[in-house]
């Protein structure tokens, strides 16, 4: 999925030099626009890791395409991530003719884009084509038909593209800017694809590994900095989940804390909250145990930690302004690796009167930012270690949507679960080795937590 060292970091900074994170992001995205305005590759490719302001270079280079005359479309994954481009360019240019292309269902988009007058709706391509910019999701693409191509296209989250669903849409588009996260998890299939393990056209592939296969040639850029994560989050993520693409926090330590106006009353979920709060991350460990998936105990030490975050009156203080902002059940997620998980703690929550948190699993947390988040381990409690719950962007995600800290809850016993359970996927000819795998993640993510362990038994 990643180019060798040497191909990639064209757009970083010097080591040797301090760093400003503002500067280099600014290259970053300089390089970028220019190959994409001026480049003559038919693909211009951007990886980006957690908040590092894709979802902004998407919407910049979508307004310079459509102010230098290049009639664009914009393909993203899924309704709700066409529905906020849409808002975030009316945003930026109220001006702008935009088209909205949707499907037939009921609801087929957020009622919201009613209220911009700037903003044309329709089910038929034809009728939108002559606007700008016309954004819609890639199986909406994939049935357009008879229509010319339009000169530019901007594929976001181009890594959760299966490269099946980029041919289907292939012919409508002279070049693309393809922006997309390389860590988050892969695309989803709902069949099994071993029949075309290894093969140059793999459907399960994602678009950005084919696009890269077929053109190596083409343009690789990467955003250096995340604006997301501190800096006691951006080393670890980096470190376990982008080896070949490394970034950098945009904050520095002490630019940002976490603090509460009620003490700690010794309690297990209270320790690892002041343990995060000091350092970033907190793991509450519960005793080994092979467990059911929904484990009762590990669902209640969950509602536990974020019942007692709301009731200490946390406050949080950062760069975007001098002034603290109270740590509300808004801005705190649970993340789980499973729905049943996720169910079992919104009801949970709910019997301790906790309201407004969101509670998900990892799969729709991923683009999502939070300032706490509170995370239930993928292998918690399990007797085995299955490529699911080895998942590196599983884990990926659950680790790097938070803005002050994270905590994780598990069961003891996960490291020597791993070592218990090595891989035994079957190796593959043609089939480029995922890298990191989950098992060296997943150890690079434990080895770090055990530093910040509360040891709690219920």
């Amino acid at each position: 999925m990643t180019a060798a060292p040497h191909q990639r970091g064209r757009s970083g900074t010097n080591s040797d030099a301090p760093f400003d994170p503002g500067a280099a992001a600014g290259r970053a995205t300089a390089a970028i626009l220019h190959d994409t305005l001026h480049g003559t590759a038919r693909g211009t490719v951007v990886d980006s890791p957690p908040g590092a302001g894709k979802s902004t270079l998407v919407v910049r280079a979508a307004l310079e395409l459509a102010e230098a005359g290049r009639p664009l479309m914009v393909i993203a994954q899924t309704n709700a991530q066409v529905d906020d481009l849409v808002l975030r360019l009316a945003e930026k240019n109220p001006e702008l003719p935009v088209g909205r292309l949707h499907s037939s269902d009921p609801d087929p988009y957020d009622k919201a884009l009613d209220d911009l007058v700037n903003v044309r709706t329709s089910t038929k391509a034809g009728d939108l084509a002559p606007l700008p910019v016309v954004i819609s999701t890639a199986a909406k693409w994939a049935h357009v038909k008879d229509i010319d191509p339009w000169q530019h296209a901007i594929v976001d989250e181009a890594y959760q593209m299966r490269s099946d669903a980029l041919l289907a849409v292939a012919g409508l588009f002279e070049r693309a800017l393809f922006v997309g996260d390389p860590g988050q998890l892969d695309p989803f299939a709902i069949v099994g694809a071993e029949q075309w393990a290894g093969l140059s056209y793999d459907p399960s592939a994602s678009a950005v590994t084919t696009l890269l296969a077929h053109n190596p040639e083409l343009p690789q850029h990467r955003l250096p900095v995340s604006w997301r994560l501190p800096a006691s989050a951006a080393p670890l993520v980096s470190g376990a989940f982008y080896p070949y693409t490394p970034f950098r926090s945009g904050t520095d330590h002490g630019d940002r804390s976490l603090g509460f106006t009620v003490a700690s009353d010794g309690s297990g979920p209270d320790r690892v909250i002041d343990e995060a709060a000091e350092s970033g991350w907190g793991l509450l460990e519960l005793p080994a145990a092979h467990t059911p998936r929904t484990d009762p105990e590990a669902v209640q030490a969950l509602a536990q930690v974020v019942r007692r975050l709301l009731d200490r009156g946390g406050v949080t203080l950062s760069e975007r302004g001098p002034d603290p902002s109270p740590l509300t059940a808004d801005r705190i997620a649970v993340g789980t690796a499973h729905r049943d998980q996720a169910a079992a703690v919104r009801s949970a929550l709910a019997e301790l009167g906790v309201t407004d948190v969101t509670v998900d699993t990892a799969n729709r947390l991923q683009g999502r930012e939070f300032d706490v988040t509170v995370v239930l381990h993928p292998l918690s409690g399990r007797p085995d270690a299955t490529a699911f719950h080895l998942e590196t962007g599983r884990l990926c995600v659950l680790a790097s949507r938070h803005r002050h800290a994270c905590i994780v809850v598990c069961r003891a016993g996960v490291p020597d679960l791993l070592d218990d359970h090595p891989s035994t996927e079957p190796v593959q000819l043609g089939v480029t080795v995922k890298f990191p795998d989950g098992w060296e993640a997943n150890h690079a993510v434990l080895a770090r937590l055990t530093e910040h362990r509360v040891a709690w038994t219920p």
